[in-house]
């Protein structure tokens, strides 16, 4: 086992890990983060997208021992308060989740995404949505959520 330390949403958490055991299993099965979901295990589908110090990685391909003295953002760490962010209210007003399998890992990936783009074109929004499939919505109200919080529409 070994020891490790991490923020997690603003939280500081103390654990003795399995070398091999991965990030995306560590915020699930050992702190309960079940927001972040575990698809393809191969970093494909986006699903286990998560912020480790601001920038967005897929958890299924880190290990909870390279999150040693860093700072995870998980899909519960964006509402402040109980309150929704921006785009989370942006995906319920425009329909942009049915199953809702891959809206974790979508939200995480496009929050960094506007907190470096603020005003993307659609043509931008759907290049970042190449990054995470989606087998549900068709993408449009994802674009539409996304497109409408760079718009200041998401209310």
């Amino acid at each position: 086992m070994i020891p490790i330390r991490l923020v997690v949403n603003g939280r500081s958490y103390g654990e003795e890990v399995e070398p091999r055991l991965l990030l995306s299993d560590f915020l699930r099965h050992t702190l309960g983060l079940t927001g972040t979901h575990i698809g393809c295990e191969h970093g494909v589908c986006g699903a286990c997208t998560v912020r480790l110090d601001g920038v967005t990685v897929r958890s299924c391909l880190l290990l909870a021992v390279q999150a040693d003295g860093r700072e995870v953002e998980t899909v519960e760490g964006l509402a402040r308060d109980g309150e929704l962010s921006p785009l989370q209210h942006a995906f319920t007003k425009h329909h942009a989740l049915q199953c809702g399998f891959c809206t974790p890992g979508i939200l995480i990936a496009a929050t960094d995404f506007l907190g470096r783009n603020p005003r993307p074109t659609r043509g931008e929004v759907q290049a970042l949505l190449a990054a995470h499939l989606c087998r549900c919505t068709g993408y449009g109200p994802i674009v539409d959520a996304i497109v409408s919080v760079s718009e200041g529409a998401a209310r």
